[in-house]
């Protein structure tokens, strides 16, 4: 969890539901329905919060707009994923994803970042190899990477392998980090693997890897979003921590750039 997506993706999520329904889902929604372990993908949680909406029957729908506000839209079809995804690509990056970044208009350009540029150099001197698998778009991964000073670091983004929480696009870049440090893949005799994440489909990823291999010593590091973080949030994100755990979470961190201490306990007790 490299930046503070919750004005981002996040609002991105807002908007375009906003934009077939008229209804803005607040950040409880988000985070139920992410919550659920199955919505790591944006797109598609914004037409699952649609597909919700427009199956409400009053009462339940009282977050409805009011009367005339996209009126009749029960009744409609859905957007096509596709329709959805451009839709959601013109509010977050607001202009073309394959173009130049400076030329960008839309919320991903309001990312805070959460770790400092030396922090990946403080994991390396301590010998831990480190990569990224994100259900961002390549264009977005790529920019956040670039704005900490990393070129072309092990990354598996959106498209690269199925969404999380399959495990392929994890165990693919843990294989790819040992092949190339260690000479040697994953498996009874490797080093043990964590996997830090915010959500819990990346705690399910590593439920999964560890299903697929079990003599694979595997670690699930999670920590509640940004927008969890402020004292007069301490009840949800106690809330969202307590599932965490309850997907698989090993250990819950209060933000990335404290994962190290974690790290060197875990390693030397390895």
């Amino acid at each position: 969890m490299l930046r503070d997506v919750s004005g981002s993706y996040r609002r991105a999520i807002v908007e375009t539901v906003h934009h077939y329904s008229g209804w803005r889902p607040d950040p409880a929604a988000i985070d139920a329905l992410k919550g659920e372990g199955r919505w790591n993908n944006d797109w598609e949680a914004s037409l699952e919060l649609l597909r919700r909406w427009a199956a409400a029957e009053p009462p339940a729908a009282q977050a409805r707009p009011p009367a005339g506000v996209s009126e009749g839209l029960p009744s409609l079809a859905l957007p096509s994923l596709e329709a959805l995804a451009e839709v959601f690509g013109g509010f977050y990056f607001g202009g073309d994803p394959a173009g130049e970044p400076s030329a960008w208009q839309g919320f991903i350009g309001a990312e805070p970042l959460l770790v400092e540029a030396d922090f990946f150099a403080q994991l390396t001197a301590r010998g831990i190899l480190w990569g990224f698998v994100s259900g961002a778009e390549p264009p977005s991964a790529r920019f956040v990477l670039e704005r900490l000073g990393l070129v072309d670091p092990p990354l598996i983004a959106m498209g690269d392998a199925p969404d999380k929480p399959d495990p392929q696009g994890f165990l693919a870049l843990a294989t790819q980090l040992l092949q190339e440090h260690c000479g040697a893949g994953l498996g009874a005799g490797a080093p043990p693997v964590a996997y830090l994440g915010d959500t819990v489909a990346d705690v399910a990823t590593v439920q999964r890897a560890r299903q697929v291999l079990p003599q694979q010593r595997f670690w699930s590091l999670a920590v509640a979003p940004p927008h969890l973080q402020v004292p007069e949030r301490a009840a949800s994100r106690q809330a969202y921590e307590a599932r965490l755990l309850e997907a698989g979470a090993d250990r819950i961190l209060r933000h990335t750039a404290a994962v190290l201490e974690p790290l060197e306990e875990l390693l030397s007790r390895a």
